[in-house]
């Protein structure tokens, strides 16, 4: 038995997963509570909210920002999403949710009918970094993780070292539109301009709020050269 193997085989049986939602033993989130989540078909601008095309940012919009659209896999109203990302984030980690949450982005392109638009030469999976002290603290990043989950079910190449987090900010969550904005900005930076030039970038993350930090993100990445960048979130105010 592969080492990766035995390890599973001994989180289960020492810590056995249980379903957020009815109980039930074997899974973080089991089959038939997996079918009462929603996940979207349909996609909305990222400045002006209205419902477009191959999520893709409205034509009225595209001079605002550089993200080039934004694919979000279910809505942040739900309640049993909000659980599973807050448990994936905060204390008690549980860092295997990854893999629940980035199955929910993997159907939502399934559904989308979308899989040739993410899967082509140029694409490449970059998660939104953390500061190292927040890092430091949770033990990953977990838009890393969805990532990594996503790049190995989807074959993309992922690439975490070039996007970098250069300054501690304060928590978004705890902010205004506005004051998201100026808090983000400037904190991120791109080491590494050869691995993003001409690419297609998708950026991951867990939720898409305002956009200010996936637009930060966009604009670094732009600045150093990226062909595209392309938002992709589980879940969407």
């Amino acid at each position: 038995m592969k080492t990766s193997k035995i390890k599973s085989f001994l989180t289960d049986l020492f810590f056995p997963k249980f379903c957020f939602n009815c109980g039930k033993e074997g899974y973080y989130l089991c089959p038939d509570c997996l079918s009462l989540i929603d996940v979207l078909e349909e996609q909305y601008c990222p400045i002006c909210q209205k419902r477009v095309i191959d999520g893709k940012t409205c034509l009225g919009c595209r001079s605002k920002t550089r993200i080039d659209g934004v694919y979000s896999a279910v809505s942040y109203q739900n309640k049993l999403i909000k659980k599973l990302i807050s448990r994936f984030k905060y204390r008690p980690f549980i860092k295997d949710l990854s893999k629940t949450l980035a199955s929910l982005i993997i159907t939502h392109f399934y559904l989308s009918n979308k899989l040739d638009f993410l899967i082509t030469e140029k694409s490449i999976l970059v998660p939104v970094p953390l500061a190292q002290k927040k890092l430091k603290l949770r033990g990953f990043n977990q838009s890393e993780e969805i990532a990594r989950e996503l790049s190995q079910s989807l074959k993309i190449p992922l690439v975490n070292n070039a996007l970098i987090k250069i300054k501690n900010t304060q928590a978004q969550t705890e902010l205004s539109k506005e004051q998201r904005k100026e808090n983000i900005k400037g904190a991120f930076f791109c080491k590494d301009k050869e691995q993003v030039k001409d690419k297609k970038i998708f950026l991951i993350d867990d939720v898409f709020t305002t956009g200010a930090t996936m637009e930060e993100c966009a604009k670094v990445l732009k600045f150093a050269g990226a062909r595209e960048v392309w938002a992709i979130t589980v879940a969407r105010e």
